[in-house]
């Protein structure tokens, strides 16, 4: 398989999933953030609690207890907000989905496997995602945060309670 259809396929997968569940993709993105949290801070500590029940755990262990703690939140939050999105915001959602599959792959190229990554640094596409990696993670936060902000506008009841 081509390196440019791999790196395709692993930002689309996200893409898909999201629009098609109709998740609200900028609570996807949100959840990456915290997973990217949890593989920094947490992450070292359960391969440390793994290695002392299991001494011969190898890399491959510590690489998917990172790769489970980057993508359990967006699991969870796809499970959790299944066809949340309605109408025509399933189209503006894309924007935030796209966020999701570029920088999920971005964070998860350090913890898959060495033949996986020289893949992908053998294509010009990963190198120019890499170089925009900040616009991306900006982008895509800004554009999560005034999703949030007019979800919770447009929620709210114009009618006065006494």
């Amino acid at each position: 398989m081509s390196n440019s259809i791999i790196l395709a396929v692993a930002i689309l997968a996200p893409i898909v999933v999201l629009t098609v569940l109709r998740v609200d993709a900028a609570m996807a993105f949100l959840s990456l953030c915290l997973g990217y949290v949890l593989v920094h801070f947490v992450s070292g500590d359960a391969v440390s609690l793994l290695t002392t029940f299991s001494p011969h755990a190898s890399n491959l262990s510590q690489s998917t207890i990172k790769i489970i703690f980057l993508w359990l939140p967006v699991v969870l939050t796809t499970i959790a907000m299944f066809h949340s999105v309605k109408g025509s915001k399933v189209f503006l959602n894309i924007l935030p989905a796209i966020g999701v599959g570029v920088l999920g792959l971005l964070l998860v190229e350090p913890s898959l496997s060495p033949g996986i990554r020289g893949a992908l640094a053998a294509s010009s596409y990963w190198r120019q995602f890499q170089q925009a990696q900040t616009l991306i993670v900006g982008l895509t936060s800004l554009i999560s945060l005034v999703f949030l902000w007019t979800q919770s506008r447009s929620g709210k009841s114009d009618k006065k309670h006494h």
